[in-house]
């Protein structure tokens, strides 16, 4: 694998894949009549405007939200594009809001709950509450998961994040067009956006632990002050994964990409020819306003989640 090459990074959304590479985005999608829609435009990475933004564990809890919104613009696009009806695109409020939404349940269910059903436990050491609150939210996350699977049409979703993942790994493998190649690829990567979540909830168990075990209104305060915090350390953990060839590391990374086995499917021919169009769509989109860039910060946790 090439490791100087710059990220590029990826998700899975409506009938095709959204790609990234430093600051240009690519979305390419299958349509009705199987014709393939391409949507490129040049992004304003935070970072690039307020060079702090881009300053170690900083730059983690920038890329995450970035990456959140991002994330809903292109699966927005992608139903317009698919359904080859672009005036029902979105605004751009209507998207901050649905992340808004989103991110207020994500948190709700995955760090306001644990430790409000932690409060019924007798009053055990706070390292113990801590450790247990944290095996009740990777509990919740996994059963989460595991029930959207279950929803016949995220399979074909699921295909698409699978061919995202062959298509990065040909291209940092320097194989990124011969198509047979890439169907060898694992469909899990480790810089996967699950992977990513999978971190979070981690670092949180250990960071958390940090401030013992006040009542119920502190607990839930503290972990939404320290929640950017969280998704900061974590993207400098997966970003140090991604680069290290260490065994250990590789033994720290193992459980990402086995929770990878529910998010991914083995692609199809022709969902491989969407995502390798996305790519093509973003290296070439580079090309044509090549100009001195800092690397994307989003590419780490820009996977579908």
């Amino acid at each position: 694998m090439n490791n100087n090459k710059d990220k590029v990074g990826g998700q899975a959304v409506l009938e095709g894949v959204m790609m990234r590479y430093r600051d240009q985005m690519a979305i390419a999608c299958r349509r009705s009549d199987d014709t393939i829609s391409v949507h490129r435009e040049t992004l304003k990475p935070l970072a690039k405007k307020f060079s702090p933004l881009g300053w170690p564990v900083i730059r983690g809890a920038v890329a995450f939200f970035e990456a959140l919104i991002l994330g809903v613009r292109a699966l927005n696009i992608s139903a317009a594009e698919a359904l080859a009806e672009e005036e029902e695109e979105l605004t751009g409020w209507h998207s901050f809001l649905m992340v808004v939404l989103g991110l207020g349940l994500g948190i709700s269910l995955f760090f306001i709950l644990p430790t409000y059903l932690v409060r019924f436990l007798p009053e055990w050491p706070p390292i113990w509450l801590n450790l247990i609150e944290g095996m009740v939210r990777l509990v919740i996350f996994v059963s989460y998961i595991v029930l959207i699977t279950r929803w016949g049409d995220i399979q074909r979703f699921f295909q698409y994040h699978g061919a995202e993942h062959k298509v990065i790994f040909g291209y940092e493998n320097n194989q990124t067009f011969d198509l047979n190649r890439i169907n060898d690829y694992s469909t899990r990567h480790p810089r996967c956006g699950t992977s990513f979540i999978l971190t979070v909830m981690v670092v949180s168990i250990i960071l958390f632990s940090f401030f013992g075990w006040p009542d119920l209104g502190q607990r839930i305060a503290l972990r939404l002050v320290l929640l950017p915090l969280v998704a900061g350390l974590s993207y400098e953990a997966i970003r140090y994964s991604a680069r290290s060839s260490s065994p250990l590391v590789k033994v720290m990374v193992a459980p990402g990409l086995w929770l990878q086995k529910l998010t991914t499917r083995e692609p199809d021919a022709s969902q491989i020819e969407v995502a390798l169009s996305a790519l093509k769509a973003v290296l070439d989109s580079e090309e044509e306003h090549k100009e001195p860039a800092c690397d994307s910060e989003a590419e780490v946790i820009a996977d579908a989640r």
